[in-house]
């Protein structure tokens, strides 16, 4: 019976098909016979009922292949029978509602479109046409006519625009008619010509006899007409006519009547059709300006407000939102000039270029507020509306890339003369010492602890009392004052029973301070330190307190606690000193009995995780190094996070959910400020612009500070009781490039959320959008032993305001906005001093002190370490270049030998000083690479390290966050550096080139970077074959022979460095790319594995830290890595002559393992961490980073095809 049953579908099947085939057969051969006889009208009534019916006869007629619409099209052509057309209009009606998009395309490429358009044509010519016939035609249209990309110029040819439009206006009453009318109105008016055709003939006004205040009645004419109305805005022209007749009040009348009346929010769409509509007219300046004039801010802000607690008006309130914000109007910073607040003389003034160009400028013309129409607001758009420009992105990406093979393929270029490199000779004592004069008998490894002083505790000098009456200036030589309880009392510690005295040296008396005496004027005293005439005896006040457990100082001058793992702590006070510093305006260290528990475990925490090793800071040592640091605005105080130094904290730190709503809540406090106008305090309260600027003493107020080194804040406003607007300084001889800050707050209370905005940053998005935090170091909370750099901030984000970008700073681009990054802090203790930072702060005071430490700290005899100056930068600081090896066994000639045939590896970092995280890595690879580690001495005596760890002292010194002082980013000045403009590049880049002529090329080159936009740690390399296959022409790809070598190193440390990420990195040589370091060298220099690595601000999305920001120690790891992973690169690459100690072998292979079990697997797909907005798409305005993310996309395929082949190869060679 089944069997029965199927034969019997199957005959159905074939009959049904064969019926619909019969049919159509028929009509073809009606149509040639008798187009006008009854059979046609016949045979398509009952086509049409089978199309009715039928699914499979629908799916049939549009099958590729199937001549059935052609036929259909042809009869609708031929006939002039009205039964027979309308029975066709139904059948093709049928068949393209049902079948989505694809069936209104199939009938498009029939030439439907030109059929129909000129049925409706003739129809129209009828005295009295048919309103069947003109409701169906135009319903058919309306559903094909965005599938036709050139329906636009038909409708316009074939004269059906007002054929359309005029039977709206005639039939205003028949909303059968009407509405398939308006719907192809809709159509038309995406066509730019067709619109303001429409326009001129009275579209616009006719629309607004449609809408109207609310009703219950004609919700679909209504809904249609709004849709029509907001694309016919888009035009300019129309845009124009509407404010000119006042629609702009009109739409907010309307609007304003259905969302009071619309309780049940059943007319959610009709709502949204008007404010598509002010969105579309608010595009144009006067636009704007009428929905100013009309209270639109206003009447938007209340209504988006009371929309708020129903989340499914979520897209009235983000539409809402959008047109405020490209109202606000636009305003200038409130600046003289944005320019740099400092100014430094160039040597030599560039010929061309954006330096050339500000020096060429009248001041008045630097930053003029635009107010174009060119104010897209599409990138607006694309932080509440995720739209796919997958076309968009393909074109920017594809026009960077480098497609010449002739530029891709490597080729020397001698450069300077052997003569003129012969001045690198004195850096490069290694290639010719005999070691004659050295004792090379010992190869025990000595300690590698430091010598001197450098246990006792810490006294920070004294600081002198402010002038009464002048907030500027400080009383010389003032005594501060003392309250010192008497010889013998104890300082009991909070919360326990039992008392413990700490003796102390003071005047050669053992006293111990009274908790009350410290908690409150003590630290009254204390404020930043200035250098200002600092007596010589500096270092008498300031011994160097370091930790045993963990080797970093720790400042407890008012620790209300004397924790018993501190042995050399204690609660030390000063002598009256008159050493300047300024007022700390704070009641001392709070007590803290319920925390006492959770500060001793957080400090032993601590002092597990750091490992034993030299201890690097010192800082009495940085004081003495400040003083020698030149800054352009010559600095005299010093930053307490650079004084204390930073431990990294003994819990971890989660990338931070962001809060539902929370862009859109800041953007409507920020359009509060123009609706309440009255509620806003504008003051400044800090101006570097203004050098007689003197602080309000208020005591609410907050008081600012960036005069130190790597500070940047130029300006602070107060907008309300607790919210300031900070503006940063842009990098010096540039007037742009606001990204880094560093800045000191103080006199904060507890138990307050602050509101901070920086409100002059450039970039078109940020990972502070993705869960990234700024820093925050508190001082109280420093000398309560917890001296570290923590994340900090609630309702982060970033987003574009209402600051215009002058076209001068944008490279003539106009109609740019600034972006915002708000953070609302509650600080933990009154009056405290706390800084705020971008990133960690990685000072060059900092670094001058971490190789002075590693320098004295080294076995000379087991560790050759030198420690030169490259050159002298534009301001006289000198840019170090140090020299890693492992000193020769003996001064036997083959020990001479082995030592000088060492392979080279020469690494950088810092040419960007606002990525300060690429000189925590640098600190973790030259910590590693003087350490004891037995992995490290065989590194050491494998490779010579030549580490350039600062190409931009003066950048970092003077708080830049892109450039030197030259204004010039440094890392696109590789392939023709100027000796006067560019002295750590010209000369780095001569090391490389000596280093060539002589033969010895680096086997690896390596520029330390940071990267705003993406998360994890990766590398940029340099590849013919990749960049070749990314142009799409796999041809040339394949004939390209390549090593393969230059992707072993990445592939090592994403199996051994947790925070690396293989499917991140890229080896594609970009055209915008080609004078940073990493292109220049693999192409003029010839070293085939140069890359940039890049380390994440943010933190990690995959592996062991996945979830996690990222902090100093993991940057201090990779660095660390980086060089196992050189190792590693050696046995892989030289197998033969690389023979370790098996136990060594061992132990690297323990790390590796170890490190390997809590990566993730690598995955091959190359994407942006984060969603782009389209703004990121815009190349002028994002050579921020050393590689952007549009250039490396879907570079997968490729690494797919080209991993099997290095696996095999490696695991050759890791396992003979």
């Amino acid at each position: 019976r089944m069997r029965r049953s199927r034969v019997g579908e199957r005959d159905f099947h074939l009959t049904n098909n064969s019926r619909i085939v019969a049919l159509l057969a028929q009509l073809e051969k009606t149509n040639a016979d008798a187009p006008e006889s009854d059979t046609a009208r016949y045979v398509t009534s009952k086509i049409l009922h089978l199309t009715q019916s039928q699914e499979k006869t629908r799916r049939e007629m549009t099958t590729k292949g199937s001549t059935g619409v052609e036929v259909l099209l042809s009869t609708l052509e031929n006939t002039k029978d009205l039964q027979t057309i309308l029975n066709i209009l139904s059948i093709l009606i049928e068949l393209v509602s049902s079948g989505g998009g694809r069936r209104a395309s199939f009938l498009v490429a029939k030439g439907g479109s030109q059929i129909l358009l000129q049925l409706l044509t003739n129809a129209s010519k009828e005295s009295s046409p048919c309103e069947e016939l003109m409701v169906q035609t135009h319903s058919i249209l309306a559903k094909i006519g965005p599938k036709d990309k050139k329906f636009g110029v038909k409708a316009r040819i074939n004269g059906a625009l007002n054929i359309t439009l005029n039977l709206v206006k005639q039939h205003l009453q028949n909303h059968r008619l009407v509405l398939p009318c308006l719907q192809l109105l809709r159509v038309y008016s995406t066509n730019s010509v067709n619109s303001v055709s429409l326009g001129k003939n009275g579209v616009v006004e006719l629309m607004f006899k449609i809408i109207g205040p609310f009703s219950k009645k004609n919700l679909g004419l209504m809904k249609v007409a709004l849709d029509t109305l907001a694309a016919l805005l888009k035009s300019k022209t129309n845009a124009r006519r509407a404010v000119d007749r006042g629609y702009v009040q009109v739409l907010l009348t309307i609007y304003v009547d259905w969302h009071r009346h619309d309780n049940r929010h059943r007319n959610m769409l009709i709502r949204k059709g008007i404010l598509q509509s002010l969105k579309s007219v608010t595009n144009i300046k006067l636009g704007r300006k009428a929905f100013i004039d009309a209270n639109g801010m206003k009447i938007l802000y209340n209504t988006s407000q009371e929309c708020l607690a129903v989340r499914t008006l979520d897209s009235l309130v983000n539409t809402s939102s959008l047109i405020m914000r490209k109202c606000f109007p636009k305003n200038r910073l409130p600046l003289p000039t944005i320019k740099s607040s400092f100014h430094f003389e160039l040597p030599v003034i560039p010929v061309t270029g954006p330096v050339a160009q500000l020096y060429s400028l009248p001041p008045e013309v630097d930053d003029v507020v635009d107010e174009s129409d060119d104010n897209d607001d599409i990138d607006l758009e694309a932080e509440n509306e995720a739209e796919n420009e997958d076309d968009l992105d393909q074109n920017f990406k594809n026009d960077d890339i480098e497609t010449d093979i002739n530029k891709l393929k490597p080729q020397r270029v001698p450069g300077r003369t052997l003569e003129e490199l012969k001045m690198y000779e004195h850096l490069f004592p290694e290639l010719v010492d005999d070691f004659q004069d050295y004792e090379l008998i010992s190869k025990e490894p000595k300690p590698f602890v430091f010598e001197g002083k450098v246990r006792g505790p810490i006294v920070v000098p004294t600081a002198g009392e402010e002038a009464s009456g002048n907030s500027g200036s400080f009383k010389k030589g003032a005594v501060m004052k003392e309250k010192v309880s008497p010889k013998g009392d104890e300082a009991k510690e909070d919360g326990k029973d039992n008392d413990r005295t700490i003796p102390q040296q003071l005047g050669g008396q053992n006293r111990t301070p009274s908790t009350q005496g410290l908690n409150t004027d003590i630290v009254k005293a204390l404020d930043r330190i200035t250098l200002q005439n600092m007596p010589s005896q500096i270092a008498l006040g300031l011994t160097a307190g370091m930790r045993k457990d963990c080797g970093l100082p720790l400042t407890v001058l008012t620790c209300t606690k004397t924790c018993p793992h501190l042995a050399a702590c204690g609660n030390t006070l000063f002598e009256g000193r008159t050493v300047q510093l300024g007022k700390l305006c704070c009641t001392g260290v709070e007590a803290e009995d319920d925390e006492d528990t959770e500060s001793t475990s957080s400090v032993e925490q601590a002092s597990i995780d750091v490992p034993d090793g030299p201890t690097l800071h010192d800082p009495d040592l940085y004081i003495e190094i400040v003083k020698n640091t030149k800054s352009v605005p010559e600095y005299s105080e010093v930053a307490y996070p650079d004084y204390f130094g930073h431990l990294p904290p003994p819990f971890k730190e989660p990338i931070l959910e962001r809060p539902y709503g929370v862009q859109r809540t800041k953007i409507a406090q920020d359009i509060e400020r123009l609706i309440h106008q009255s509620d806003i305090i504008d003051r400044v309260v800090y101006d570097l612009d203004n050098p007689n600027y003197t602080t309000p003493e208020e005591g609410d107020i907050l008081k600012f500070n960036s005069k130190f080194e790597s500070g940047n804040l130029r300006k602070v406003i107060q907008i309300r009781k607790n919210e300031y607007d900070l503006i940063l300084n842009s990098d010096i001889n540039s007037n742009h490039y606001h990204q880094w800050f560093y800045f000191e707050v103080s006199g904060m209370r507890p138990g307050v959320a602050y509101r901070f905005n920086i409100i002059n940053c450039e970039k078109s998005n940020s990972q502070f959008n993705y869960g990234m935090q700024p820093l925050m170091y508190s001082v109280q909370e420093a000398l309560n032993a917890r001296p570290w750099w923590i994340r900090m901030g609630t309702d982060i984000c970033y987003y574009k305001n209402h600051f215009s970008r002058s076209s001068v700073a944008t490279g003539g681009q106009k109609g740019k906005s600034y972006y915002t990054i708000t953070f609302t802090v509650n600080f933990p203790h009154k009056d405290d001093v706390c800084y705020f930072a971008y990133h960690y702060p990685y000072t060059y005071s900092a670094l001058q002190m971490h190789l002075q430490k590693l320098e004295s700290a080294h076995n000379p005899q087991q560790i050759y370490f030198r420690k030169d100056v490259l050159c002298e930068t534009l301001s006289g600081n000198s840019c170090p270049l140090v020299t890693i090896t492992a000193m020769p066994e003996s001064n036997y000639y083959e020990h001479i030998c082995q030592f000088r045939n060492r392979p080279y590896i020469f690494l950088s970092a810092r040419v960007h000083p606002g990525e300060t995280n690429a000189s925590w890595v640098m600190k973790g690879t030259l910590e590693y690479l003087m350490s004891n580690n037995p992995t490290a001495q065989s590194l050491r005596e494998s490779y010579i390290f030549k580490i350039v760890p600062m190409l931009n002292p003066d950048g970092v010194i003077n708080g830049n966050h892109r450039c030197s002082l030259s204004g010039e980013d440094l890392n696109r000045q590789w392939q023709s550096p100027n000796p006067d403009l560019h002295p750590t590049i010209y000369h780095a880049k001569g090391l490389l080139q000596y280093l060539a002529a002589v033969k010895r090329l680096p086997l690896v080159y390596c520029d330390y970077h940071g990267h705003s936009r993406k998360k994890n740690v990766f590398m940029y390399g340099c590849s013919i074959k990749e960049t070749v296959w990314h142009t799409r022409d796999n041809a040339a790809s394949c004939d390209v022979v390549e090593d393969m070598g230059y992707r072993t190193l990445p592939k090592i440390l994403s199996h051994i460095a947790p925070a690396f990420c293989m499917s991140s990195c890229s080896f594609v040589v970009e055209k915008s790319k080609e004078s940073t370091a990493r292109v220049v060298i693999w192409r003029e220099i010839g070293v085939q594995r140069s890359y940039t690595m890049e380390s994440t601000l943010c933190g990690c999305d995959q592996g062991k830290y996945k979830g996690l920001q990222i902090g100093t120690r993991e940057l201090e790891e990779m660095g660390a890595k980086f060089c196992v992973g050189l190792l590693r690169l050696k046995r892989l690459t030289s197998p033969l002559e690389y023979n370790l100690p098996s136990n060594m072998l061992d132990f690297e292979n323990d790390l590796i393992e170890s490190s390997c079990k809590v990566t993730s697997p690598t995955t091959y797909v190359l994407d942006e961490d984060e969603p782009r907005f389209l703004e990121e798409v815009d190349y002028s305005a994002e050579s921020n980073d050393e590689l952007d993310i549009e250039s490396a996309e879907n570079a997968g395929d490729y690494e797919l095809a080209q991993e099997e082949a290095l696996s095999d190869s490696e695991a050759s060679r890791t396992h003979p």
